[in-house]
């Protein structure tokens, strides 16, 4: 076996969905790409994320404990690269890349129109925010967009390059532990 950096683990376990991340502060909404987060827990559902100072939504996220966590159909990839590497601070996202807000049922902060879903979320606990740029995000609802066509996500493989989802291999009836999770999204 070869060894390579551990700083590279990322790009072994990064296997979640490049996201879009909506804040809102002072009635101006924003929008950044995010790759580093992870589900916690079930129940109540709980979200980590790294967002950290260097993003303009850091002060939104830190100011308001709201945000939508919008997963992108992998026909936006373009377009959720080129929103990560632009600031909010003096562009407007929404309008730049002609994404539609939504209101969000439970956050101020938008809804993106054009995703496969959105995920509204408040700050749940924010100990590691100035150590690790961690938020913890407590999951307060969920839209799905059924009407979208194109379902499948976006990985990030650390390097540049992406990966799109595949094949799903159907599990479910030998997942005998975990049958009350089995719910179609």
């Amino acid at each position: 076996m070869r060894e390579i950096p551990g700083g590279k683990a990322y790009r072994l376990l990064e296997a979640g969905p490049i996201v879009l991340v909506t804040t809102a502060d002072r009635g101006r909404a924003n929008v950044m790409t995010m790759g580093f987060h992870m589900m916690i827990q079930h129940d109540p559902p709980l979200v980590g994320c790294v967002i950290g100072p260097w993003d303009h939504s850091f002060a939104a996220l830190r100011e308001t404990g709201e945000c939508v966590i919008s997963i992108p159909g992998a026909d936006l990839a373009s377009k959720v690269v080129d929103i990560g590497n632009c600031s909010g601070a003096d562009t407007d996202k929404f309008e730049r890349f002609h994404l539609t807000t939504l209101p969000s049922r439970a956050v101020k902060p938008p809804s993106i129109a054009e995703c496969v879903a959105n995920i509204e979320c408040t700050v749940a606990d924010d100990a590691m925010v100035d150590r690790y740029s961690l938020f913890i995000l407590a999951v307060k609802a969920i839209t799905i967009n059924d009407s979208r066509r194109e379902r499948r996500t976006l990985h990030h493989n650390g390097d540049g390059t992406f990966s799109i989802d595949g094949r799903t291999v159907d599990l479910r009836n030998r997942m005998v532990r975990w049958k009350q999770f089995q719910v179609d999204v």
